[in-house]
This record gives structure tokens, C-alpha cells and sequence, in this order.
């Protein structure tokens, strides 16, 4: 029986790969036979880790993008594909989060910027990519959005706002492009060690506080989203649509 977790041959493209849970995501893609599209804005970023992979003996390409911008995002795609061939795999990993307080005080250009960077963009990547893969009657589309859009809080309302729209999105484009045998589903990470995310866990008060109710009693690694990731990429997930991954340490589930 073949490994349903090879990927040779799979042409993927990760977007806020330069780094956290996107770089990891590229280093196991590339480690399990796909051909990678390492994308964020720094090109130089984006090279080193292309670079790391190459090394390993993997497959990785560079093609900087600004997700903010939709000419950027186009030629992402159209890039990839003049590069390796047809997409199989699309994961939406980056995101911003430019504000950081009580909802009610953000400015309205904060809260565009995250809803054009975190929602928006996805829109655009997808309506990029998906045609293509519903011709070819396959392909795999992971969002990766985030518990915040599950609960709530007093310093990153704006941020929780987006990833719950994420949810959404997930769920609509799931049921339109189900019957053309396009998946497309989210991951939910809890607070994972990552330069995104430093302003939640350099903080040892917030982070001693998050442990504590937390069953496993620590935050997570990149390379522990990654494995979700990989697997709604991969064939081990072909019945699999329309879902959600919370992947939290158990954070969510606890009794505080």
C-alpha cells in the first residue's frame, strides 16, 4: 500500500513560509517529495530556507509576495505554475495582526489591514487557484487560521474577528468546490512559539498564565502544526472537507 503521506511529485505553495509554522510546513512538504513554493515578503527570507531544503536534498522555490497585494498574489500563482506545473496544494498561512488592545480603539486602517491581509487575501489566493485544480478534479487548500477566532479577548478582538471569518470561508468554499473534488479546510493552533505570535509569549506573566490552564502545561512548536498540515495536503485526508484542526495543547477544552 503507498504511504498516504508521500507527497512526490505534489507542487505546493505556502504563504508566510520564511519562517514559523509556514517554514516548517515547507521543510516536511519538501521532506515528504513536493515541490515547494516558499513565499513572504523578504525574498533574502525566503532564499534561506529554499536553501535549507535544497540542502536536505528537497525541492524549493522562491517567489516573494506581499499577500496585501492582489497583482503580488496573482503572480504568486502564476508563478508556481510556470515554475513546477499545475498546483496541488495551497496553504494560506500568512496573516497580520498590527493592533494589539481593546477592540473598540483600533483605527479603521488596523482593522482593514487585517481583514484585507488575513481574509481578503485568502479570497484572492483561492478564486487564483482553485479553478485550475477543479479542471484537474483534485487538490487541497489548508487555511491556517487560529483558536482566537474561537474565543474571545481583550487584546487581539481584531485579529480573533478575522480567523473567525477564516472559519466561514473554509466552510463556503468547501461546499462549492466539494463536487469538483477541491478540499479545503482550516487548522486552529493555540499559541505556538513563533516570532508572530512573541508579543503573547515573551510576556512571562501572559505565558506563565496560559500554562497553567493549558493540559499539556506548555505552548506549541512550529513543527507540531506542521504534521495538520501535512496531512490535509496529503491523500490520508481526501474524505476530509469543510473541518477544522484545533491543535491547542488542549487549551480549549479545559475547565478553568
Amino acid at each position: 500500500m503507498k504511504n498516504p503521506f508521500d507527497l512526490t511529485g505534489k507542487v505546493a505553495v505556502i504563504t508566510g513560509s520564511s519562517r514559523g509554522i509556514g517554514k516548517a510546513s515547507a521543510e516536511l512538504f519538501a521532506s515528504l517529495g513536493a515541490k515547494v513554493v516558499v513565499s513572504s515578503r523578504k525574498a533574502d527570507a525566503c532564499q534561506a530556507v529554499v536553501d535549507g531544503i535544497k540542502a536536505n536534498g528537497g525541492d524549493a522555490h522562491v517567489i516573494p509576495c506581499n499577500i496585501s497585494r492582489r497583482d503580488e498574489v496573482e503572480a504568486l500563482i502564476d508563478g508556481t505554475v510556470k515554475h513546477y506545473g499545475p498546483i496541488d496544494i495551497l496553504v494560506c498561512n500568512a496573516a497580520v495582526n498590527p493592533y494589539y488592545g481593546p477592540l473598540l480603539d483600533i483605527a479603521d486602517e488596523a482593522f482593514d489591514k487585517i481583514m484585507g491581509s488575513n481574509v481578503k487575501s485568502n479570497i484572492w489566493l483561492c478564486a487564483k487557484a482553485i479553478p485550475a485544480m477543479a479542471e484537474r478534479g483534485k487538490g487541497s487548500v489548508v487555511i491556517i487560521s487560529s483558536i482566537g477566532g474561537l474565543r474571545g479577548s481583550t487584546v487581539i478582538g481584531a485579529y480573533g474577528i478575522s480567523k473567525a471569518a477564516d472559519f466561514a470561508l473554509c466552510r463556503s468554499l468547501a461546499g462549492e468546490w466539494g463536487p469538483k473534488g477541491v478540499r479545503v479546510n482550516c487548522i486552529a493552533p493555540g499559541l505556538v512559539k513563533t516570532d508572530f505570535a512573541k508579543a503573547l509569549w515573551e510576556d512571562e506573566a501572559n505565558l506563565k498564565r496560559r500554562t497553567a490552564t493549558t493540559p499539556l502545561r506548555r505552548i506549541g512548536e512550529p513543527h507540531e502544526i506542521a504534521g495538520a498540515v501535512a496531512y490535509l495536503g496529503s491523500d490520508s485526508s481526501t474524505f476530509m472537507t469543510g473541518q477544522t484542526i484545533v491543535i491547542d495543547g488542549g487549551v480549549t477544552t479545559a475547565s478553568v
